[in-house]
């Protein structure tokens, strides 16, 4: 079995929102660029999929109410997009990044199993990073990661997919 690295990692998350946003909905993203670190994000809608196997860690998907109203509406084939429609398509986004991930990655690295989607909203940030208020809810992740942020050309649709393994 060959060794993995986290660029490898990377490059097959990216490639993975790409083709999901591709196959699913065809919309092409652009992604931005990337930061090493898993970055504090405010979001109204994120999902979350725990990656275990040979390496261990998250993929997470961040969208602003606009992205994730337009990506209910594309995915899940609907007019209007109520609360529950909108974690529904974000649990289901994050679900279709991380299989083709996972399928990817097992194809040349080795065993790889996913969690079920977690789809929460407010505020995640490092946890060396202090709150600024303890009125917010957050939720706290390790800094050892990336983030990768992708939008359309015409810029009605901008998420954050972040990683760390």
């Amino acid at each position: 079995m060959s060794t993995i690295s986290f660029e490898e990692i990377m490059f097959t998350i990216m490639s993975a929102t790409q083709d999901t946003f591709k196959s699913y909905m065809n919309i092409d993203l652009l992604a931005g660029k990337v930061e090493k670190r898993v970055d504090p994000v405010d979001s109204d809608v994120t999902g979350i999929v725990g990656v275990a196997g040979d390496r261990v860690g998250y993929i997470i998907v961040a969208a602003d109410k606009t992205t994730a109203q337009h990506v209910a509406r594309e995915l899940l084939m609907v007019d209007e997009a109520d609360d529950e429609c909108i974690r529904d398509a974000i649990g289901e986004l994050t679900n279709n990044i991380a299989g083709v991930f996972k399928t990817r990655y097992h194809e040349q690295y080795g065993s790889v199993a996913l969690g079920l989607p977690l789809v929460i909203s407010g505020q995640l940030r490092a946890i060396a990073e202090p709150a600024e208020s303890d009125e917010h809810s957050s939720m706290n992740v390790q800094c050892k990661g990336v983030t990768i942020p992708f939008k359309t050309a015409a810029g009605d649709i901008s998420i954050k997919v972040m990683v760390y393994m």
